[in-house]
């Protein structure tokens, strides 16, 4: 049995057979919609969330199977003390997979040590949060034909974003990968994750303007300033305006170049740069379908 805590769980050849298999689910969704008839997925999301845990739950449906669970931890006995140790051993008596999102660090892996059935971490705390790494992959690889030699802008909240320390762990792995980092000062790339980039001689720059950067991108991966990762109020209010992408912006920007977004986006994408064709985040929405689907068919081993 396995379970999903972090992209590096499967390696790049087990990512590409997960890969051809969310395209395959793309050309031929007749194929797999019986797939899991009689299979219950629960989702445990202890955080608020509306693309993952609505994506899984149409992965699964989309497959023939059926849905339980809750969608904030005031309406679990979570309410009432309960341990995710003792939450997780009685939901494994329910349901034969589950996706957990959870505020603690390493609240998923808790549960997995427990577990009778397959766990997804579907995002903890500042983290890690592996099924949108995979839904970022999938679209890179589906947009652009390949994960390897481009170079990525990643900007915004690179401190405490859980999507930019997955991601860039799991593109590490690829060929001629060149990382450019754009946030405020305040906002840099945590510590280990520069010392992981400087260990593997991994070619990456830091910057503040994000203009400087736009000519030389291949890929542009916006993230929002998170208020709930904000212990003072005035440092948010600061900060959360501090990247706005717009049109005269991507105007300084390579006609092939590929805008994407984890969502939700506040004020750091302007809607007016929505119908640019190289605006990709609602594409990423339904990628993030697909290769959910192809993850809970090959957690329950059903390929």
């Amino acid at each position: 049995m396995r379970h999903l805590m972090n992209p590096l769980d499967f390696s790049v050849e087990e990512l590409d057979k997960l890969f051809d298999l969310a395209a395959d689910i793309e050309k031929n969704p007749e194929k797999y919609a019986h797939k899991c008839e009689g299979k219950k997925l629960a989702t445990c999301f202890y955080e608020p969330s509306t693309r993952t845990r609505l994506s899984f739950e149409t992965a699964m449906l989309n497959l023939g199977g059926s849905v339980i669970g809750f969608s904030d931890a005031g309406s679990s006995s979570a309410a009432k003390g309960e341990s995710v140790s003792d939450t997780i051993r009685v939901i494994s008596c329910f349901a034969d997979i589950c996706a957990m999102r959870h505020p603690k660090e390493g609240a998923p892996m808790v549960a997995a040590s427990r577990s009778s059935i397959p766990v997804i971490n579907a995002g903890d705390g500042g983290h890690q949060h592996p099924t949108q790494t995979l839904t970022d992959l999938l679209t890179i690889r589906a947009l652009k034909g390949r994960l390897d030699h481009f170079t990525i802008g990643l900007c915004g909240d690179l401190k405490f974003g859980r999507t930019v320390h997955s991601l860039v762990n799991a593109l590490a792995r690829y060929s001629d990968i060149h990382f450019v980092f754009i946030s405020p000062e305040e906002l840099r790339i945590p510590g280990y994750l520069r010392d992981t980039l400087w260990d593997r001689a991994l070619s990456f720059e830091e910057v503040i303007r994000l203009e400087d950067v736009m000519p030389k991108l291949d890929l542009l991966y916006m993230t929002r300033v998170q208020r709930e990762r904000f212990f003072n109020e005035e440092d948010y209010v600061r900060l959360k305006d501090f990247y706005i992408l717009n049109r005269a912006k991507m105007e300084r920007a390579r006609e092939d170049m590929l805008v994407l977004h984890p969502l939700p986006r506040v004020n750091e994408i302007s809607v007016e740069v929505d119908d640019d064709p190289r605006a990709v985040y609602f594409k990423q929405v339904q990628y993030g379908v697909y290769v959910r689907m192809a993850l809970i068919l090959t957690l329950l081993e059903l390929v």
